[in-house]
């Protein structure tokens, strides 16, 4: 009999296909078969209905299974498709039935039906279709994974437990927390678990931040950029944040100096910004706008320093609106990160509550 998991999170871009995925490998590791189904396609590189979503492309890829994008993915969630649905051109009832009807045939055959959830766990919504309703729609249990930085995280954490537990029955296997940094990994263990435990919520592992999964190195934000390398500098350094510099070489100083593994997006002609930024030991790269190469005098303090510079075309706003959508993706859509996620799960979450046994220990 198939079991079916619902991979859902507090929030965007908390490392749910990594975790998903990496869940599947550790079941496949196990002798069983898998099979996996993202029902809202999210994670689209246009507003239109095309499908660009990465995420079944690489579930497809690592799990080695020929399903077709249409029934891996059904709904292309995109704008065009939620004002479609506030103008009633879109029928909860008839979206459900496609997902069902996919969701049948992708799941023939299986041990282990993995569902991706889409964005957050209220993603759906318009529809009628939340990661809850389509846990429901799919008598699936879920797994919440959800990022831990102070108490206050847990006002999210607790809103979605009770959305999953709406849906009728206990639906919750329980919460993953990823990502989690040094400075709160003992208070969460010590404190935060046995709070929601009393809560009857159960904590299904705490995976350590991992600084590989948290940004993107500098090779990778310059290709994803489509930006010019300027610089003989080393580009693996990785970078979690963006800063802008629009201000004065005083002022920017100042704030470069409060950050750490940055990258600072600036005009091509503001010499003074890049000086500044070239002096801040958190900061790991440049990307200057605008089409500008930087001065000599630039490039050559950023090589003796070992701080890339990246050269690029577009406008310092639209720069910034990329970077952000590439810092929030991090690096999980590619195999590596994937297999580090499958060895921190083995480590550090209860595998054996959201993957069957082996079908020989059965």
């Amino acid at each position: 009999m198939t079991e079916t998991l619902l991979v859902t999170s507090t929030q965007d871009s908390t490392g749910k296909t990594a975790v998903t995925l990496a869940l599947g490998l550790l079941a496949q590791d196990r002798g069983l078969s898998v099979g996996y189904m993202k029902p809202k396609g999210t994670r689209l590189q246009s507003n239109v209905g095309k499908t660009l979503d990465e995420d079944p492309m690489l579930a497809r890829e690592l799990l080695d299974t020929d399903a077709e994008m249409h029934e891996m993915e059904p709904i292309v969630y995109s704008p065009t498709f939620v004002q479609g649905a506030v103008r009633g051109q879109e029928s909860g009832e008839d979206l459900a039935e496609i997902v069902r009807e996919y969701y049948d045939v992708l799941s023939a055959d299986t041990d282990l039906m993995l569902v991706e959830g889409g964005g957050k766990h209220t993603t759906g919504g318009i529809v009628d279709l939340t990661d809850p309703e389509v846990a429901g729609l799919l008598d699936a249990k879920v797994l919440l994974v959800a990022d831990y930085a102070t108490p206050a995280d847990l006002d999210d954490v607790l809103a979605a437990v009770d959305d999953v537990r709406a849906e009728g029955e206990d639906r919750l296997a329980g919460v993953l927390f990823n990502r989690v940094g040094d400075a709160a990994y003992d208070e969460l263990e010590k404190e935060v678990v046995s709070f929601l435990e009393s809560r009857d919520v159960p904590v299904l592992g705490v995976v350590p931040r991992e600084r590989e999964l948290a940004g993107v190195s500098v090779a990778d934000l310059a290709e994803e950029l489509g930006a010019e390398l300027v610089t003989d500098a080393p580009t693996d350094a990785y970078v979690e944040r963006f800063l802008v510099g629009a201000m004065g070489a005083d002022e920017a100083l100042r704030y470069f100096r409060r950050t750490k593994d940055a990258a600072v997006i600036t005009g091509g002609d503001r010499a003074d910004v890049q000086t500044a930024a070239l002096q801040a030991p958190g900061v790991k790269c440049l990307v200057l706008t605008g089409g500008h190469r930087p001065s000599g005098a630039v490039i050559g303090r950023a090589e003796s320093e070992g701080v890339p510079v990246l050269v690029l075309n577009a406008d310092t706003l639209s720069a910034i609106d990329r970077a952000e959508e590439i810092i929030r993706g991090g690096r999980t859509r590619d195999e590596r990160t994937v297999e580090l996620m499958r060895e921190l799960l083995f480590e550090h979450a209860d595998v054996d509550a959201l993957v069957p046994a082996a079908a020989d220990d059965e």
